[in-house]
């Protein structure tokens, strides 16, 4: 049986930031789904033992314009939201959040508030996406069997 690594997130009107916590992460597959399904498995660990999140988001995403970043400690996603609106909250089902999803607060910006900070500018966790010439689309599946310490980037 999986395990859930900790998914922090945070949120702009036209933008959700997601990292997941899960250093030395091999065999990452990934798949965004424009209806806003998120699926995310790994394995970590002298042992090998696989983790996976599998969760659908409140709305609509553009898969397009929504980018990844495998790096040795964590995988962080720079998802662009279909409709410019705030999210009252980041899964479609309403009830109890999960125990493994929690808030960024390193990224976190009110709603009332997102004007008065600088605009990420597609900058995330010293990961400037703009300056990238990114291909692919739908699920990826990264090789974590690179030596490589530097971070492995893909447009989802």
């Amino acid at each position: 049986m999986s395990r859930h690594p900790t998914l922090k997130w945070a949120q702009r009107d036209d933008l959700l930031f997601i990292t997941i916590d899960l250093p030395d992460a091999k065999d990452v597959k990934l798949n965004l789904e424009p209806e806003g399904k998120f699926y995310f498995s790994a394995t970590a660990g002298a042992d090998n033992i696989p983790y996976e999140v599998d969760i659908n988001l409140y709305d609509k995403v553009d898969v397009n314009e929504s980018k990844a970043s495998v790096g040795s400690r964590s995988i962080v996603y720079l998802i662009k939201k279909e409709e410019s609106k705030w999210w009252s909250r980041l899964l479609k089902q309403e009830g109890r959040t999960p125990v493994f999803i929690k808030v960024d607060w390193n990224k976190w910006v009110d709603e009332d508030e997102q004007d008065e900070k600088a605009a990420p500018d597609m900058e995330y966790d010293d990961v400037n996406f703009s300056s990238l010439n990114l291909g692919g689309g739908g699920g990826q599946d990264f090789d974590g069997d690179d030596d490589d310490e530097g971070n492995h980037l893909s447009k989802l």
